[in-house]
């Protein structure tokens, strides 16, 4: 399989009085990628949530009422996202967004390709601020998805921080790990991070993490947002020797891009410096004798 260029954006928010708005930057930013070579482009955690500013002040700024604003668009939003894989001919993880599958909101990030849909993905566990607070509710199901780029999971922001769910995903054959974010503190971001680096550790496999950034004044939800942008690997063999194979600097809005080999992780799981992927199963082992 050859190498491709994945890209993971450290993604603004910002206010829009018309969808066409909303269009024309995501049209700019998916451009901006495709234009460097991507073909596989990924979006964050509730990137999506500036679309609440399309119901005014006044409902972007309630709680409840922007998630209901943001999953009103969402059909004209995956209507725009088709059409941007095929124009560019790209996969495309969009921004995370609330839809009603039932009485509460899921946090949904859906993969578009050239062809269609490729499938969704709904985050797993909730944080407490989604639990206690927005009442978002956590989806049932966590699969990969097979494209023409490989095998790649989902694992949307807190999920990232547990280990089983991105092996779960791993042993069904993923071998790219997409972790969009949102975070409003460089504690919070470093929770996400430490767990993309330590999952792209000792799965041996690519996690790619893209976080919203800098600051949305007229939506509580994400009024602030701490993070940057990365692409992660196994520190071993082939790979940088700190596991990062590029990110962008700290609260900056832009595409951290990287040319990813499964080849290459392949390589690894069979003969890397550590066999971490292999001897996974042994922790049981030790664990009953």
């Amino acid at each position: 399989m050859s190498p491709f260029t994945l890209a993971a954006a450290a993604y603004p928010l910002n206010w829009f009085d018309r969808f066409e708005d909303y269009a024309e930057k995501l049209t700019q930013w998916v451009a901006q990628a495709a234009g460097q070579g991507a073909k596989l482009v990924v979006f964050p955690e509730y990137g999506a949530m500036e679309l609440a500013s399309l119901g005014g002040a006044e409902v972007a700024s309630d709680l409840e009422r922007a998630l209901q604003e943001v999953a009103r668009h969402g059909v004209a939003v995956s209507a725009l996202h088709l059409e941007l894989a095929r124009r560019f001919d790209v996969l495309i993880l969009g921004a995370s967004a609330p839809v009603f599958a039932g009485p509460r909101p899921v946090n949904r990030a859906i993969l578009f390709g050239p062809d269609g849909v490729i499938g969704h993905q709904d985050k797993q566990i909730m944080t407490r601020f989604e639990r206690e607070i927005w009442d978002v509710v956590p989806g049932q199901g966590l699969a990969p998805f097979d494209t023409d780029l490989g095998r790649i999971g989902v694992v949307i922001c807190y999920d990232s921080e547990f280990p089983l769910l991105a092996r779960h995903l791993v042993e069904q054959g993923a071998e790219v790990l997409l972790a969009p974010s949102c975070t409003d503190s460089l504690a919070g971001f470093t929770r996400v991070r430490v767990g993309c680096r330590a999952r792209a550790l000792e799965n041996q496999c690519i996690v790619a993490q893209s976080p919203t950034v800098g600051s949305c004044d007229f939506c509580p939800a994400v009024d602030e947002n701490v993070g940057r942008a990365a692409i992660y690997g196994p520190p071993d063999r082939g790979f940088p020797p700190e596991g990062i194979l590029a990110e962008t600097a700290l609260n900056s809005p832009g595409w951290a891009m990287a040319e990813v080999s499964l080849q290459a992780l392949r390589e690894v799981r069979r003969d890397g410096g550590v066999l971490n992927h292999l001897h996974w199963a042994e922790q049981a082992d030790r664990l009953r004798s």
